[in-house]
């Protein structure tokens, strides 16, 4: 392909496309071809994924894949400025951003949508398909409407998952602020709050206006067991909050900690800060996302509210000029100044724009499309889907209840893969039929062991002492999960903190603890086999149970909630209903393998 189409500068660079056909020998008349997000997430890493969950596409056509230009093997871009020693000689994050864009020429104006859309036409070409059904996940829907409105004859259909309008994202995110709250009523419905704080609206902008002077402070554990400061700002709990969109496992620890922190005890939080900052990067460090591709595209074509040409001291003061003049309400339950730190528009002030401003969208083409979208999905929220089926003659929008961003790779319910099938079958497509929420919140931690409620059959300390040891499982698990969550598979060898201390390491044999502690002054010693943890299946599980309040001896857990040992001198033994069940349901344990993510 051209570097430069239109001529200004010489070049090539080469796509990496692979094709996996329908039937042995002969090409189909039209293929899927699937768009990833970011911009700056490879598609070829996940080719078992996208033929996975575009089956129902796939009926007599050929799937594409291929990584879009400055993505994985077709020419990663890449700059010194944001790796290596470079990041740590710099000044600031702004002598950085300039850096890169001095180190990438003038060529980082051609990694726009509107390249990439070239890029596609000039695939369909080449491989002999008189029409596209383009599968685009949230910045791959952009393109693929892009697409659409360029190329309208050669679209057959769309399907638009976490759906972003052609014009956007919009700087300052609007739309994100605004679906924190039904996003968060969604997640509360029902009453499922009622042992978690009943408003976590409510408590998060209470947070954020205690944070607006200085952080909060508090405590948390590491893989180590060790204590450890963190300082939680306004902008740690946007970040905080936007990225459990991802993690149905993080959003259900949410409302309980947010609670915990403004009755006093933020360690709750910062536990949940510091499990969510040990999410693994592993896409950029295999080279399946590419950070400077991402800045390169949105620096040049988010429609940022300054002028182009201006220096970074205007462009900032034109910025904060822009946010203020917005009714607050706007920003609720943060404010402004938060929505002046959101990426890419922190990170874009200080880039010297290369390509000439995108023009504004047309109307868009009367192509058959669903649109799927997450009801908890807060970067490509669901009054976003609502936008752009408006502006698609007979677009066909789900909404999936308890589902976050990238629905096709985190819907439990199955609700988005019968939609798949019935709109391919060219049958209308309902609403999502009543469901639950397969990751309810969490509750609120016990500050004391006195506030552990003993099982039936079971009192005093003893008794106290066996519902902590057990609660503190159902805690361990929900890491576990939540890690899983972001690794696409159980998470071997990495450890995490109790809220109370100690650790839990995850090894191909179970959970190993080591005075791990969630209810304060109970600690767990000992290997949790992994069927019994996940699933109530499998070997038994051997504890030691000590700590300044517990009545220490040791527990056997074995399938099916039988509990045996001696606590506090007193022989246990008893049978405790789904004991080890509670935390998640079972169908949460099928892990998706990956997903089509947004960078935040």
């Amino acid at each position: 392909m051209p570097l430069d189409r239109g001529g200004g500068l010489p070049g090539t660079l080469d796509l990496s496309v692979e094709r996996r056909s329908a039937s042995a020998g002969a090409t189909t008349r039209s293929a899927v071809l699937a768009l990833a997000g970011g911009p700056g997430q490879a598609v070829l890493p996940l080719g078992k994924f996208i033929a996975e969950a575009i089956a129902p596409g796939l009926a007599g056509r050929d799937l594409l894949l291929f990584d879009q230009r400055g993505t994985g093997s077709s020419g990663a871009l890449t700059c010194p400025a944001l790796s290596g020693s470079e990041s740590s000689q710099a000044q600031s994050g702004a002598e950085l951003i300039q850096r890169c864009a001095a180190q990438l020429g003038p060529a980082r104006g051609d990694y726009t949508t509107a390249e990439s859309v070239e890029d596609i036409e000039a695939v369909r070409r080449a491989a002999g398909y008189q029409k596209l059904v383009l599968y685009g996940t949230s910045y791959g829907t952009k393109v693929a409407l892009e697409y659409a409105e360029r190329y309208p004859q050669n679209v057959e259909s769309l399907v638009l998952d976490s759906v972003e309008v052609p014009e956007g994202p919009e700087p300052f995110h609007v739309s994100t602020f605004q679906a924190m709250r039904p996003a968060l009523a969604e997640l509360c419905s029902l009453g499922a709050c009622a042992h978690s704080g009943s408003d976590p609206l409510r408590d998060l902008a209470r947070l954020v206006a205690a944070t607006r002077t200085h952080p909060l402070y508090a405590y948390a554990y590491d893989g180590r067991g060790q204590r450890v400061r963190r300082a939680i700002s306004g902008t740690e709990l946007f970040n905080l909050l936007v990225d459990s969109d991802l993690n149905p496992a993080e959003r259900a620890l949410l409302p309980a900690a947010l609670h915990a922190a403004v009755t006093g005890e933020a360690a709750p939080l910062a536990s949940l800060e510091l499990l969510a900052a040990a999410r693994p990067a592993r896409e950029e460090a295999n080279g399946d996302f590419s950070q400077t591709l991402y800045l390169a595209t949105s620096c040049e074509e988010t429609p940022f509210p300054w002028r182009r040409q201006a220096s970074e001291a205007i462009r900032s003061v034109e910025a904060e000029a822009a946010v203020l003049a917005m009714p607050g309400s706007d920003f609720y339950p943060f404010n402004a100044e938060t929505a002046l730190f959101f990426p890419p528009l922190a990170a874009c002030v200080a880039w010297p724009d290369a390509a000439a401003a995108p023009s504004g969208g047309s109307s868009l083409p009367d192509v058959p499309t669903l649109i799927l979208s997450g009801g908890q999905d807060l970067r490509t929220p669901t009054a976003d889907a609502e936008r752009v089926a408006a502006r698609i003659p007979d677009a066909q929008l789900v909404k999936i209840p308890y589902t976050g961003h990238s629905v096709v790779g985190s819907d439990f319910s199955g609700c988005a893969h019968a939609a798949l099938a019935t709109f391919f079958a060219g049958s209308p497509v309902g609403p999502c039929p009543a469901t639950q929420n397969r990751f309810p919140p969490a509750p609120l931690p016990p500050r004391a062991l006195s506030d552990v409620a003993p099982l039936q059959h079971s009192s005093g300390r003893s008794g106290r002492t066996l519902a902590a040891a057990l609660a503190s499982l159902r805690e361990v698990r929900r890491s576990i999960v939540e890690l899983a969550l972001s690794f696409g598979g159980l998470p071997v060898g990495t450890s995490f903190g109790g809220l109370r201390g100690g650790s839990a390491q995850m090894t191909s044999a179970g959970a190993r603890l080591e005075r791990y502690a969630y209810v304060p002054g109970v600690r767990l010693s000992g290997l949790v086999p992994t069927g019994l943890l996940l699933k109530d299946e499998g070997a038994s599980a051997h504890l030691q149970i000590g700590g300044s309040a517990a009545g220490s001896g040791r527990l056997v857990l074995a399938a099916g909630g039988r509990v045996s040992g001696e606590l506090a001198g007193r022989h246990i033994s008893l049978r405790v209903p789904a004991a080890m069940a509670r935390a998640v349901a079972p169908a949460a344990l099928r892990f998706p393998s990956t997903r089509l993510a947004e960078q935040p």
